[in-house]
């Protein structure tokens, strides 16, 4: 399997392009801010054709440069139902005001083919499966995508901003909640295998395992303490 991944923009947002070798198809997983070069170097390094575009959420950090990845390509965006207005309206998702500036040379909008997301589902995309999680909490829809282990290939868990190496998402955007992500984290990531590689929308690689261990926030939950108490997280893009 070939994942190649990068931090792109203003928020360092990890976009990354999922395939089952070089000179196949391939899913796009959050293009973001200024993602879309880097998206084109990586096609052509890899030799690599998308089918789709899949969003773990809807901040303009993740979904920037969707309307210009799915144009190119001709490939439909999948999110989350309760995410997907934020594609045409980013103001709202942040609390601004309608008219003020946000990153001035963004240009909002839906591709014109969006699918939706649903918990529980799986999707078959460039010969690959993504498990599809729902996951609320940093937004109302944000979601996860699980690949299983493939032969010397561990568990592959595509987190989005719920889950970050020694941190988690923030909440304190509109339609975050701290005990809603509590329970995300509790629901979606502890039954995961220790072994699972954990590659999140901001920041460094990491493993369940390693969470486990050393994540105040997962520590929290998996000691039956996910009460809504606050930790202080450090904030990651939006």
């Amino acid at each position: 399997m070939l994942i190649a991944g990068f931090p792109a923009g203003a928020w360092g947002t990890n976009c990354y392009l999922v395939a089952p070798a070089a000179g196949e198809e391939c899913v796009i997983i959050d293009p973001g801010h200024q993602a879309a070069p880097g998206v084109e170097d990586a096609l052509r390094k890899h030799r690599l054709k998308p089918v789709a575009v899949i969003l773990t959420h809807g901040h303009i950090d993740h979904v920037a440069s969707v309307v210009p990845v799915c144009g190119a390509h001709d490939v439909p965006a999948w999110i989350h139902p309760e995410d997907r207005y934020m594609m045409s309206d980013p103001e709202k998702a942040l609390g601004r005001s309608i008219g003020q500036p946000l990153m001035g040379e963004l240009t909002v909008g839906e591709p014109d083919d969006v699918k939706d997301l649903a918990d529980g589902s799986v999707l078959e995309l460039a010969g690959l499966e993504f498990s599809v999680a729902h996951a609320p909490g940093h937004t109302k829809g944000s979601v996860t995508f699980r690949m299983p282990e493939q032969a010397d290939v561990p568990p592959v868990f595509f987190s989005g901003d719920l889950l970050f190496a020694g941190s988690i998402g923030r909440t304190d955007l509109p339609g975050g909640d701290h005990a809603e992500i509590l329970r995300s984290l509790a629901r979606v990531c502890l039954p995961l295998e220790d072994s699972t590689v954990v590659l999140s929308g901001h920041g460094p690689q990491t493993t369940i395992g390693r969470e486990r261990a050393t994540n105040p926030f997962l520590r929290q939950v998996a000691a039956g303490l996910g009460d809504g108490t606050r930790t202080a997280a450090p904030r990651r893009g939006l």
